[in-house]
């Protein structure tokens, strides 16, 4: 199947939900393990439990059309007698957002607690000041950060990134349902991607124990993607222009070790950064996993860099803050002076 015919039977198939009222707020996926336990959670029964829950349906339950856009979308499968929708539909705000079905798997486009944190977060920091003309989303997933910015500030140019092609596909068509136009790259990070830009937006992967490529965020208790990603949009952010970042940090012995990371990597350049801890504690079931051992809590964190609007000069490749990285990964970075922050 080609990808514009995906898309255009994933958008057709939104079109049809949000126009049978269809609402549903996706949980995390222990929340949804435990939910599929219950005694009616064997079949579905309306729709919130064949695009929500992702439970098994009898064709008859669905009309002919929105059926036939799953079809169309080769995102139906078919167990012992019974269909099953292999995407699901989530709600946020006035939009829906099609992501992958449960359970989660190694190329699973989430959608869940974080993205309606990060997409609260972005509302809350793009309510005043100028709107941005230039937004790129890094691995935008879904592209409900995007999506949630533009509903606020209407952008000329708006790019989402993402190495997963399903991302991409999904991205598009619930662009295209929010009646936006986007522009979908497939890079790591921001590689090939030209700036400068107004507003940078990213959501990393932040969980520190391995696992599928949605939630990996590598070394560092999962801080060195989110790392990565902040020097990577540092460099293409335009005079005055911000990052948004929604990261989890592990908390070791009552220090945020994220900040700590994120100080020192912009030490000494010209940025100024607004940090603030969203959520104490997320994820704890993690903290059992042998990669966090010593970790007290996890916490959702919000980070705002923004470049001085003084500095006009692009930046070269911000080689301070990329040489920090490298040796902070080596398990060697070098005090670094405090950042300036406001």
């Amino acid at each position: 199947m080609s990808g514009g015919a995906e898309t255009l039977a994933l958008t057709r198939l939104l079109q049809l939900l949000g126009e049978r009222g269809y609402r549903f707020t996706a949980p995390t996926p222990e929340t949804h393990r435990r939910v599929l336990k219950h005694p009616d959670k064997r079949q579905a029964r309306e729709l919130r439990d064949v695009f929500g829950w992702s439970l098994p349906f009898a064709a008859e339950l669905l009309d002919a059309e929105v059926l036939g856009c799953l079809e169309a979308a080769g995102a139906v499968e078919r167990r012992r007698g019974l269909l099953r929708s292999r995407v699901r539909v989530a709600s946020l705000g006035e939009d829906l957002f099609v992501h992958s079905s449960y359970p989660p798997g190694e190329e699973t486009v989430f959608f869940g607690p974080d993205t309606y944190r990060f997409a609260d977060m972005i509302r809350a920091e793009l309510g005043d000041g100028p709107a941005p003309r230039s937004v790129v989303d890094i691995g935008a997933g879904t592209g409900a950060g995007a999506i949630a910015a533009a509903r606020l500030c209407q952008p000329e140019r708006l790019v989402l990134t993402d190495v997963n092609d399903k991302a991409l596909a999904y991205a598009r068509a619930n662009a295209a349902k929010a009646g936006l136009e986007v522009d979908c790259v497939k890079t790591e990070d921001l590689d090939g991607v030209e700036g400068p830009f107004d507003l940078v937006l990213a959501n990393p992967p932040f969980m520190g124990a391995g696992g599928p490529t949605y939630q990996n965020g590598g070394a560092l208790f999962g801080s060195e993607v989110p790392l990565r990603w902040a020097a990577a949009a540092a460099a293409v952010l335009a005079p005055g222009g911000r990052l948004l970042l929604y990261t989890g940090s592990a908390i070791v012995a009552g220090e945020d070790r994220f900040r700590q990371a994120l100080d020192g990597l912009f030490a000494g350049e010209p940025f100024d950064l607004a940090y603030r801890e969203i959520d104490p504690d997320i994820f704890g079931e993690a903290l059992s996993d042998p990669a966090y051992r010593g970790v007290d809590r996890i916490a959702a964190v919000g980070a705002v860099l923004t470049r001085r609007p003084e500095v006009s000069e692009p930046l070269q490749a911000l080689q301070g803050a990329k040489t920090f990285l490298s040796l902070l990964l080596a398990g060697a970075a070098p005090d670094r002076p405090a950042l300036a922050r406001h």
